[in-house]
């Protein structure tokens, strides 16, 4: 009788260390899945020369992936033919986009791209956006701007290199 209290004495140690072993790993999994409460600005490139950023009012050009926060499914892409196939044309701080844009796409560079996690109070609300956007939902962008107020990287990049010469000659060094 000794043995088998051993035993499942045993067992149920082994069971409740794997669950302890297993809890962080469900707790984290769990923090993972949880939509934000606000925005998330993510910057995943920012060119070297930036003359002029984004502001209310400007007129910007987007390129854009937008996915569910909730399970990555894609929605609608600015990148792909079978989506719109073209940057996205609005005035930043109209209300003609949702407003995680509207905020997450200020002092923007052009070239410059930004990962926006927005909750759904700053996308479509209760709402959402049928069918492809459910009511609530927490939405996830892979932005890239593309020009402001027409002006594209080539111009900011000429800009910066006018800016350059311009140092140099003033300093003797051309």
């Amino acid at each position: 009788m000794n043995t088998r209290r051993f035993f499942l004495l045993s067992v149920l140690v082994a069971a409740v260390v794997a669950l302890t072993l297993q809890a962080p790993a469900l707790a984290s999994e769990e923090t993972k899945k949880q939509p934000p409460t606000q925005l998330q600005i993510g910057v995943k490139h920012r060119p070297a020369n930036c003359a002029v950023r984004t502001k209310p009012g400007d007129s910007v050009s987007v390129h854009y992936t937008g996915r569910l926060f909730s399970d990555g499914t894609e929605f609608d892409s600015s990148r792909k033919p079978s989506g719109r196939g073209n940057p996205l044309d609005f005035v930043v701080g109209q209300g003609s986009v949702i407003k995680g844009w509207d905020q997450g796409l200020l002092n923007m560079c052009v070239g410059e791209r930004r990962l926006l996690k927005i909750p759904a109070a700053l996308a479509y609300g209760a709402r959402g956006a049928p069918p492809a956007i459910p009511p609530d939902a927490a939405l996830v962008f892979d932005t890239e701007l593309m020009a402001i107020n027409g002006v594209g990287a080539e111009a900011d990049e000429a800009e910066a290199d006018g800016a350059a010469a311009s140092d140099a000659a003033a300093h003797g060094e051309l």
